[in-house]
């Protein structure tokens, strides 16, 4: 089945051919503007009998889709890490209305709390869930080759700083995708006024209508226990990169 996202060409019988101009993956809408028209029509997936331009019918919810891209972003850098990107590294924590996850991918030094900074390397399932992609040139649906290669060609210098051996690292995510690819992902999100530090790596499904996670529990990555003190929390681990000085951001 193929990607819709802003962009789609598509075909209503009662329309003739349009484009999708925004979707949001959570309830199956879509806006759409047909022709000259300078408004833009709202349809739904499931009913309204929507076509792609060649023909070939869109069905909502067939299966449920991934309302955030964390599953997607640690197979991408689990395969990264196995041709020798050791070194890349990803976040993910909590939006504070709790209904989204943010993501962040960074290089170079395994440091969780002064994690460098570039630009398309992070966002938020909640812009994923009205256009479905990272936002480094990737296509929606992309493989997980194709979404590498993309962030290969959109910033080669980014990513060649990952470059480098970080074994336990590497080990350790690889046994956590192994665990919770396709239907989950972890978060780092943790706060210290949430009470004690749990024991095992909090895990989030990345679509709807998945049953709670029922694996093994799986630890904390490598150094993490480290980062804590008395129980107390380090502040600017939840700094948000606009909120950052532009003299921290690194280009």
């Amino acid at each position: 089945m193929k990607a819709v996202a802003p962009g789609t060409v598509i075909f209503h019988r009662h329309r003739g051919y349009g484009v999708i101009t925004s979707v949001n993956l959570l309830t199956g809408w879509v806006s759409a503007r047909f022709g000259s028209e300078i408004r833009t029509l709202d349809l739904n997936l499931s009913t309204d009998e929507l076509q792609h331009a060649d023909g070939e019918p869109i069905r909502f919810r067939r299966s449920p889709p991934d309302r955030m891209p964390h599953a997607r972003l640690m197979g991408m850098v689990r395969e990264l890490h196995r041709v020798g990107y050791q070194s890349l590294y990803l976040y993910s924590w909590p939006k504070p209305s709790g209904l989204h996850w943010r993501w962040h991918l960074f290089t170079g030094q395994r440091n969780w709390i002064e994690r460098s900074w570039r630009e398309g390397w992070y966002g938020s399932g909640a812009d994923y869930n009205f256009n479905p992609i990272l936002g480094w040139g990737d296509a929606p649906g992309a493989t997980t080759q194709e979404l590498a290669s993309a962030l290969a060609q959109f910033d080669p210098q980014g990513l060649a700083q990952a470059l480098r051996r970080d074994e336990d690292h590497t080990a350790w995510f690889d046994a956590v995708c192994e665990a919770l690819l396709p239907n989950y992902a972890y978060t780092l999100g943790w706060d210290y006024r949430d009470g004690p530090l749990p024991e095992s790596l909090p895990v989030i499904p990345v679509r709807r209508n998945v049953p709670e996670y029922a694996g093994p529990p799986l630890p904390w990555p490598p150094g993490w226990t480290r980062l804590w003190s008395n129980g107390r929390k380090l502040q600017t681990e939840f700094i948000h990169p606009t909120r950052r000085k532009r003299s921290d951001t690194v280009k």
